[in-house]
C-alpha cells in the first residue's frame, strides 16, 4: 500500500533556530515517504544551514528570497503556494510565528503561506521564556483561530541551558500531524471508528495477573489508518508498551469487564468497530487483596469464569462489527464459525505460528472473511497496510 504521503506536494518552511538541524531528518523522512517536498528557508535558517543541504535531501527547489532571479516565486509569487497540498513550519522562531500571526508577507516564506490555502502546520522552537511571554502566546492563539494546527512545543533543555517548553518537537510527531492534515476529508471524514487493542489482564491479586502476548500494534496501526482517511478514531487499549498514536483518542482498560464497559460506551455514537485486541477468555472469580504468598503447597488452583463476548454484544444503529481470529490451526474453519457465532461483517484470520503473523511484530498475514461468503487471502504486509485493506471493506460496507 502506498504511503499517505506518497505523491503529495509538501512546502517545508525553515526559520532561524538551532533545531534547524531537525528539519533536515524532517525533510529526508519525508521525501523517503513518497513526498515532493518543496523548500523555504528564511533569512535566519540560513546562518545555520545551506539550501544545498536540502536540495541534496529533497532534489526540489529550495528558495531563500522572494526576488531572487532564479527562484520560483519570483517567475510566478504563487506557484509554490498553489500546488501545496499542506505546508509545514519546522522549526517556527518567534519572528515568523509573529508575522504570520498579524499577515506580514515580507520574506518568501510568509508571502508562500500568505498565498496558499492549504492546511498549515507550525512547530515552534525558541527559548521557554520567549514562547511563555504574553506576545507569543497570542499570537499562537491567533494562528490556532484560524485553523493553523500548533505541534508542540515540547518540555525539555534548551540551548541556552534553561528547562522549560520551548523545545520543537521531534519529526515523527510532526510527520504524524502532516497525515492527519493530508487525511483531513478523506473517505472516513466524519466516521468514528472504535479499535480495541492489547490484551486484557485479569487480576489475581495485587501483583499477578493472568495476561497473553497480545502487544497491541495491529489494533494501534488500523487506528492510525482510520485516522488517515479523515475518521475519527478511539483506541479502547487494555496495557501495552506503545506511545499513544498522534491524533487518535486513547480509552486506557485493564480487565475484560472494563474493556467492555468502554467499548459499549465509545459504540454509542460510532459507525465501526474493530475488535483487534486479545480479550481473555476467563477471569479468576475471585481476586486476592492482598500478594498471594508461596507457602508450603506445590500447586495452586484457581476457579475461573467466563468474560463476556464483548463483540458478539456490541450493538448500535447500522454498526458494522469487525473481528480478528488469531488461530494456530484449523484457521479458515474458526474463523468462521466466529464470523456467525459474533454476528460480524467482516472478520480478519490469521495463523499466530506462522512466520511475521504473530505476536509483537510489525507484519501480519490475514485471510478476509465475509457474511456473504467471500474469502480474499492478503500477502505477508505491514500492520498498516493491513488496517488500509480492512478500512477498504469497511468503507464499502458503511456505503450500503
Amino acid at each position: 500500500m502506498p504511503s499517505p504521503l506518497e505523491g503529495r506536494r509538501i512546502v517545508l518552511g525553515v526559520t532561524g533556530s538551532i533545531a534547524c538541524f531537525k528539519a533536515v531528518d524532517l525533510a529526508s523522512k519525508l521525501t523517503q515517504a513518497g513526498a515532493a517536498v518543496d523548500v523555504v528557508l528564511t533569512r535566519g535558517a540560513t546562518n545555520f544551514l545551506t539550501p544545498l543541504t536540502f536540495g541534496s535531501i529533497t532534489h526540489g527547489p529550495v528558495v531563500t528570497d522572494v526576488y531572487d532571479p532564479q527562484s520560483e516565486l519570483s517567475m510566478d509569487h504563487i506557484a509554490m503556494a498553489e500546488r501545496a497540498d499542506v505546508i509545514v513550519i519546522a522549526p517556527a522562531a518567534a519572528n515568523t510565528i509573529a508575522k504570520l500571526a498579524w499577515g506580514f508577507a515580507d520574506d518568501a516564506l510568509t508571502t508562500t503561506v500568505l498565498a496558499s490555502q492549504a492546511p498549515v502546520i507550525v512547530a515552534p522552537a525558541m527559548d521557554a521564556n520567549m514562547y511563555e511571554h504574553a506576545a507569543t502566546q497570542e499570537n499562537v492563539e491567533k494562528l490556532r483561530e484560524r485553523g493553523v494546527v500548533i505541534a508542540g512545543p515540547a518540555q525539555g533543555r534548551m540551548a541556552s541551558g534553561l528547562v522549560g517548553r520551548g523545545r520543537m518537537v521531534e519529526p515523527a510527531e510532526i510527520i504524524e500531524l502532516t497525515k492527519i492534515a493530508l487525511g483531513k476529508n478523506g473517505a472516513m471524514a466524519g466516521r468514528k471508528i472504535v479499535v480495541s487493542a492489547g490484551g486484557t489482564e485479569e487480576p489475581l491479586d495485587p501483583v499477578r495477573v493472568i495476561a497473553n502476548r497480545s502487544s497491541g500494534k495491529m489494533g494501534f496501526a488500523i487506528a492510525e489508518a482510520a485516522r488517515d482517511r479523515g475518521a475519527s478514531a478511539v483506541i479502547v487499549s487494555a496495557p501495552t508498551a506503545l506511545p499513544d498514536p498522534v491524533g487518535v483518542r486513547v480509552v486506557k482498560v485493564g480487565t475484560a469487564l472494563q474493556m467492555r464497559d468502554a467499548v459499549f460506551a465509545e459504540c454509542r455514537d460510532a459507525d465501526a468497530l474493530v475488535m483487534a485486541a486479545a480479550v481473555a477468555d476467563w477471569r479468576p472469580v475471585t481476586a486476592a487483596v492482598q500478594k498471594m504468598k508461596k507457602g508450603e503447597s506445590d500447586t495452586w488452583t484457581i476457579e475461573l469464569t467466563k468474560n463476556p463476548d464483548i463483540l458478539a454484544e456490541a450493538s448500535g444503529d447500522q454498526l458494522v462489527k469487525v473481528g480478528f481470529a488469531a488461530e494456530s490451526e484449523d484457521l479458515l474453519e474458526n474463523a468462521q464459525a466466529k464470523l456467525i457465532d459474533k454476528g460480524l461483517h467482516l472478520i480478519a484470520a490469521n495463523d499466530i505460528t506462522s512466520p511475521g503473523s504473530g505476536f509483537a511484530v510489525d507484519t501480519n498475514k490475514v485471510v478476509l472473511l465475509d457474511r456473504e461468503g467471500g474469502v480474499e487471502e492478503l500477502p505477508l504486509m505491514s500492520k498498516y497496510d493491513v488496517g488500509c485493506r480492512l478500512l477498504d471493506r469497511v468503507e464499502r460496507l458503511l456505503g450500503r
